[in-house]
């Protein structure tokens, strides 16, 4: 059960939500500090939302978070010697979102139809666009093995339509993430009847009206929120400006603003440490902030098989028993995949998270670099910041997105690590000489050769791979194990899932804890 968590936003030019966006209550809350009734015309039409029911999006579940020793099972692995992997580092994981299971590859085949029907009239767009986006099938050749069946079916046919997509570069992944975000928070607006429904678009109205129109603008969060994409469904909130222009109906209406807590925050690849803290699952294991068992695995034990009466003896994740042996003796199938296995195959996690362990490895956020944890932040560790702002017209005179060919904003580097004054923003001072956009490579110890080429085997392309999978043997089912792969390679052994941000209070679950109890203000009254 999701908690209502009730708090006031504020914004310099506005804010809020309606009864009809949302189920929101309006009216009411009167200002503690000056005294103002929120959400009226009179007072100048500032708008706060009063109740925000927080939870995740499609395909999401709530991970609760903390600290953990992240590396801490590293070295525990009976008979291997993770010393290479061994970077023990007490951090602090934010609350956060994840997919419960694997991208799959009937979930990556509607991100295709998309951009096919989406830029139908854009060819030259819709071409780049799918070619770009499409896996690369080759990855399941190999020059001793006959694999040229995965090759040709592996993607597309419904036998391995719940598998986990594979094949997919980080950037790939990466761009998916943008997309699904722009596609779930469009569904959401237009199921809510904020912007006009999907079923209401090219179809003429009941008197014989012309029927509404989809923008042309291909619909972006971004560019939604900076009112560039002009769609006002008849659930669409009022617009409580005394200079708000009407719609024809004495009725001024106006786009949500990221203040009503109507729009999902942005899905992403997960941090790896939010990765191994989700993988490892100790939630299962505490107890009064007391760890009872630590895991080497997703699961309890030392070992890789389930100890229950029912399925004992079987292999608790897909993966390569030996260099030879990939799913058991035929007749007696153990973990029942020769390559990959449905996204839901195997038992969740204490989180209720799939497949944290083998099936595909999984691509996080993270720029790899073999001592990344001596040098990062104990909350929310993460190396990979490249810091860029969204390109408008002009900052002072037209704060207008410039839009890019997919609808999306235009990115720039980020110039400044501090907000500037308005006389230097007057003058364009936007770049401070100590400021670093890019600090991928902070605190790095690397040296160059005389032509400038690094001597390492990695640099700032370089992406963290966690999980184990199909092809690996059970060394890697480690959640602290990590490897890296060029952010524009792929295999036939790496997908991903994604995750989200949680915002507000970290406590998914309050009921049946202790809570401090707090009494709201009083209001004021002139007297």
């Amino acid at each position: 059960m999701n908690r209502i968590y009730l708090y006031a936003l504020v914004s310099l030019f506005g804010a809020g939500t309606l009864s009809s966006c949302g189920g929101s209550k309006k009216g009411g809350a009167v200002s503690e500090k000056t005294g103002y009734a929120y959400n009226k015309r009179e007072n100048g039409g500032f708008e706060v939302k009063k109740g925000y029911k927080r939870g995740p999006g499609p395909g999401l579940i709530e991970i609760e978070g903390g600290e953990f020793i992240m590396g801490g099972s590293a070295i525990e692995i009976p008979g291997q010697d993770m010393s290479t992997y061994n970077y023990k580092r007490q951090v602090t994981v934010s609350s956060f979102y994840m997919d419960e299971t694997e991208v799959s590859n009937t979930d990556w085949l509607e991100y295709l139809h998309w951009i096919k029907t989406t830029f139908k009239d854009k060819k030259d767009i819709a071409a780049e666009y799918y070619y770009t986006s499409l896996p690369d099938t080759l990855v399941w050749r190999r020059p001793l093995s006959y694999n040229e069946p995965y090759v040709n079916n592996y993607l597309r046919h419904p036998a391995y339509g719940d598998y986990p997509v594979v094949g997919v570069t980080w950037q790939q992944a990466a761009d998916y993430c943008v997309w699904r975000t722009d596609r779930v928070n469009e569904f959401i607006l237009r199921e809510k009847g904020i912007m006009t429904p999907f079923r209401e678009l090219n179809k003429p109205t009941a008197k014989g009206g012309a029927p509404a129109k989809k923008s042309d603008t291909v619909f972006n969060t971004d560019i939604y929120l900076n009112n560039q994409i002009k769609d006002h469904g008849k659930k669409a909130p009022i617009d409580l400006s005394a200079d708000a222009a009407t719609n024809g109906k004495g009725k001024a209406l106006r786009n949500v603003r990221l203040e009503d807590g109507e729009i999902f925050q942005p899905y992403r690849l997960p941090t790896e440490a939010e990765w191994e803290y989700a993988a490892l699952g100790l939630i299962g294991n505490t107890q009064y902030a007391n760890i009872s068992e630590k895991k080497i695995y997703p699961w309890n034990g030392l070992g890789i098989t389930s100890p229950r009466k029912s399925t004992r003896g079987m292999i608790l994740a897909n993966f390569k028993r030996g260099k030879g042996d990939y799913m058991g003796v035929g007749g007696s199938l153990n973990d029942k995949g020769s390559i990959t296995s449905s996204v839901r195959s195997f038992t969740p996690n204490d989180f209720g998270l799939y497949n944290m362990a083998g099936n595909v490895n999984e691509w996080v956020n993270d720029v790899y670099r073999p001592n990344t944890f001596e040098a990062t932040e104990g909350l929310n560790p993460f190396r990979g910041n490249e810091y860029a702002d969204k390109k408008k017209k002009d900052p002072i005179k037209d704060a207008t997105l410039e839009i890019d060919a997919k609808g999306r904003p235009v990115m720039t580097e980020a110039k400044t690590g501090t907000k500037q004054t308005w006389a230097e923003l007057q003058k364009s001072q936007y770049s401070d000489p100590g400021y670093k956009s890019d600090q991928r490579g902070y605190k790095d110890d690397q040296k160059n050769l005389a032509n400038g080429e690094v001597i390492t085997l990695y640099d700032d392309k370089s992406r963290v791979y966690k999980g184990g999978s199909w092809n690996d043997q059970a060394m890697w089912l480690n959640p602290a194990a990590r490897r890296y792969l060029q952010e524009d390679q792929s295999t036939a052994d790496i997908g991903f899932r994604c995750a989200m941000t949680m915002l507000g209070a970290p406590e998914v679950k309050s009921a049946g804890k202790a809570q401090f109890r707090n009494k709201p203000t009083k209001p004021f009254k002139v007297k």
